[in-house]
């Protein structure tokens, strides 16, 4: 596993999507699916998610932003402090993006949630402070 350092272009790439993620009632899931098949199989439900959504959080996901020793229950108090994540550093930056990319994983909608709660967004406006600091 590396490290990767953050560079201005990997916290350009990922402010990109503010605007769009800080849309009033935004959707982010475009449907759910699953269900039986008409074979008779069952398939767990899940979110199809929008394509910006899909493609953010592909990003998100680079080595650079994943934190590999993060603590999912750590990084989940932290993502509910809004006074931590304004205050957050790059690195807890990483910690909270590796919670919220691998969260999906877990609990279908996770993705979705994030968004809807505006815990991408806090986190997004948090790195163009920091992405600011750095230049």
């Amino acid at each position: 596993m590396t490290n990767e350092t953050i560079t201005i272009e990997c916290i350009d790439e990922l402010l990109e999507f503010l605007p769009a993620f800080e849309e009033p009632n935004r959707e982010y899931i475009e449907r759910w699916t699953g269900g039986t098949t008409a074979a008779g199989d069952l398939v767990w439900p899940h979110p199809v998610y929008v394509s910006d959504v899909m493609a953010f959080f592909q990003l998100a996901g680079q080595p650079c932003w994943c934190d590999y020793g993060y603590r999912p229950a750590e990084a989940a108090a932290m993502l509910a402090e809004d006074e931590l994540i304004r205050a957050a550093s790059l690195e807890q930056i990483k910690t909270m993006l590796t919670f919220c990319v691998r969260g999906e994983r877990f609990t279908d909608g996770h993705w979705g949630m994030v968004l809807q709660e505006g815990r991408i967004v806090r986190l997004l406006r948090r790195l163009l402070v920091l992405r600011d600091q750095l230049t």
